[in-house]
């Protein structure tokens, strides 16, 4: 009996497919990929401390780093593979196209004579490729720690923190008094002069230092803009820590602090105080709240109408449940502004552009059945109605944008 047929018959007869494994593909990456993320890190350690790694024994991670570097300085292999992201010139260079040649003091053939030595001596990269990945950590969720580290470790105490101890307490009131708000972080609020909160420490952008602008690079990958930074903590520290590890740490674990827009009334008010006989009134500016007894409009809070008229509002508005525009219902008339030597139905424009990231989205019907969508409801606390009021008549507007999720006023 012919065995090899015997056998072929057996894994030919699999109707459910067992035998048919596909194999699996290896997620390892390949020796160039560890080699470069190697001294990548090495890089990473002397932007952050202006330095090359030393023989710190006090520090584990810094030794790593200044074993690995003095390993790769005597591999002329290593170091030609590494030659483009060489950016801190850390490897030996020539201006030939030779392989490059060991600094001075770092020689190929070394006696062994102490356990650093055994260390150094890793001609296999048993100690410094991790080929198996022993210490990739998988399935875990992952905290940049280099980042929040260098946010911490490198703060120091702030010379000059008399200057900047009353702004933290102003904006502390402003807190407790409502007039500043903590809201949710987003990219576009990183701006010197802005308060943050990270792990619930108070700290003040004072200023950031640009030195790499955003470009791309030749293969396609993109360089974001990036640079030093001086970051004043209400502890009596400061930090010098890079933006991008600023945003970083900001978007994992921190907020903005919104404006005092209080402070930007101020000009609304003393503009208008100044009225005098002579000044034209052409119309008002009015916010409504609605008596509707729709369960769904009901429901909204903070839903104001924001209109202009000619004429006095409660005249206006006296048939408010029989017009769409008033929701088919009764109104309460919540604040009026009487305009002078302006163009008032311009003013109701800019706000409602200022809010339209806001506006309600709803059909009525009037007493013929004929549908209507009202534009001129907002969701929006009437407090931020009179600061967008007051930006708009200033001129300030332009610098601000209401944001709808938080429910406040935040810079552009």
């Amino acid at each position: 009996m012919d065995k090899d047929k015997i056998l072929n018959n057996i894994f030919d007869d699999d109707p459910l497919g067992l035998l048919d494994v596909k194999p699996k593909v290896s997620n390892c990456r390949t020796a160039d990929e560890r080699l470069l993320a190697s001294f990548l890190e090495i890089n990473d350690f002397f932007e952050a401390n202006g330095k090359e790694p030393s023989s710190n024994i006090n520090s584990v991670s810094e030794y790593q780093l200044y074993s690995r570097l003095k390993s790769l300085r005597e591999d002329s292999c290593k170091i030609n593979v590494l030659e483009e992201y060489d950016v801190h010139n850390l490897l030996p260079v020539n201006d030939s196209n030779e392989v490059r040649e060991p600094l001075a003091g770092y020689d190929v053939k070394k006696e062994i004579t102490s356990i650093e030595d055994l260390l150094l001596d890793d001609s296999l990269n048993i100690l410094e490729d991790d080929a198996a990945e022993l210490f990739d950590l998988k399935h875990i969720p992952k905290v940049d720690e280099r980042i929040k580290t260098d946010f911490v470790a490198r703060r120091e105490p702030c010379k000059d923190f008399d200057k900047y101890e009353g702004l933290f307490k102003i904006i502390q009131q402003d807190l407790a008094e409502g007039k500043r708000k903590v809201i949710d972080f987003k990219i576009e609020s990183l701006k010197e002069g802005n308060f943050y909160v990270s792990d619930g420490v108070l700290f003040l952008l004072e200023k950031v230092n640009l030195t790499v602008k955003e470009h791309y690079r030749e293969d396609g990958t993109r360089v974001r803009e990036d640079g030093r930074t001086r970051c004043i903590f209400e502890n009596g520290t400061e930090s010098n820590m890079l933006k991008r590890s600023v945003e970083k740490l900001l978007y994992s674990n921190g907020y903005s602090i919104t404006e005092n827009i209080d402070e930007i009334n101020e000009g609304f008010v003393e503009e208008f105080s100044n009225i005098n006989s002579e000044d034209e009134a052409v119309g008002y500016i009015y916010v409504l709240k609605s008596k509707s007894s729709d369960p769904k409009i009901q429901s909204i809070d903070n839903l104001f109408k924001i209109g202009y008229s000619n004429v006095d509002v409660e005249t206006r508005v006296q048939n408010a449940d029989k017009e769409p525009t008033y929701l088919m219902a009764p109104v309460k008339i919540h604040a009026v502004w009487k305009c002078f030597n302006m163009n008032t139905q311009k003013l109701e424009l800019c706000l409602h552009n200022f809010f339209s990231g806001s506006c309600l989205e709803i059909d009525v019907f009037d007493a013929n059945g004929k549908r209507y969508t009202p534009r001129e409801w907002f969701i929006a606390p009437f407090k931020v109605i009179e600061q967008a009021i007051a930006l708009i008549i200033n001129g300030k507007v332009v610098n601000f944008r209401y944001d709808p999720e938080n429910k406040t006023i935040v810079k552009r």
